[in-house]
């Protein structure tokens, strides 16, 4: 079973956002882009006001525009997990493994900060990965791809 709803990671090609099998769900990485609006998740005005307090925004210039596109880049992809893991039928817990893509692992320590949101509990097992490039675009820093484990019920 596949499904790409409004609201959930939406692939940029003809792949699914995610599938079942058995009991495991299998998401496609996801990357800070809005393909429906044509948009890249560039810093925190790409990001709902609310969710750029919560990660960190400063207000200064300075400090918002060096980590403003990390920190949003990591909010957007992983509430895309969130909500496509929602549509599948579980919750964040449920979730098992992450494979995070990094196109500069000092980004890593920013994103780390952010996924302890969505975790708060015990993190899910982990591989973190740095590429020399991702698409579309190489604005794009980060790409997580999401593993949980759902029963059917």
């Amino acid at each position: 079973m596949s499904a790409t709803p409004p609201g959930i990671a939406q692939p940029l090609a003809r792949y699914a956002a995610w599938r079942r099998a058995g009991d495991m769900v299998f998401l496609s990485g996801v990357i800070a882009v809005d393909p429906a609006a044509g948009r890249i998740v560039r810093g925190y005005a790409d990001i709902p006001d609310a969710a750029a307090t919560l990660i960190g925004r400063t207000g200064e210039f300075s400090s918002d525009i060096k980590e403003g596109p990390i920190l949003a880049q990591s909010w957007y992809v992983l509430d895309a997990i969130r909500q496509t893991i929602e549509a599948a039928g579980g919750q964040m817990s449920d979730v098992i493994k992450l494979v995070q893509y990094f196109r500069n692992l000092d980004h890593f320590p920013q994103y780390s900060r952010v996924r302890k949101l969505f975790f708060p509990g015990e993190p899910p097992a982990s591989t973190v990965v740095e590429v020399s490039a991702m698409l579309p675009t190489p604005e794009i820093l980060i790409e997580v791809e999401a593993t949980a484990w759902l029963p059917q019920r």
